[in-house]
């Protein structure tokens, strides 16, 4: 639901967090996980990369070429995918 009016429509972190949830089996069967930290007001998702794909050289690209383009591709309004600490 809109946390501002309640009109019944997602919000961004919503929509972000249900195509997080989505990827997270992929990442898993690997070893790894990811967890949504934030999205930000330019609608730049934060994300923490966790398991074997924390450290994992191939983590940026897992990042970049899996999950951002995932949710670009779900929701257009997403910025861009940056992982934190």
């Amino acid at each position: 639901m809109c946390d501002s009016c309640g009109c019944g429509e997602k919000s961004f972190e919503a929509k972000v967090s249900e195509v997080i949830e989505s990827i997270r089996p992929m990442l898993q069967n690997d070893g790894g996980d990811i967890e949504l930290v934030g999205c930000d007001e330019d609608n730049t998702v934060r994300v923490r990369l966790q398991g074997a794909c924390k450290g994992c050289p191939g983590a940026q690209m897992t990042l970049k070429m899996g999950v951002e383009r995932m949710l670009k591709q779900k929701i257009s309004d997403v910025k861009e995918v940056v992982a934190v600490n």
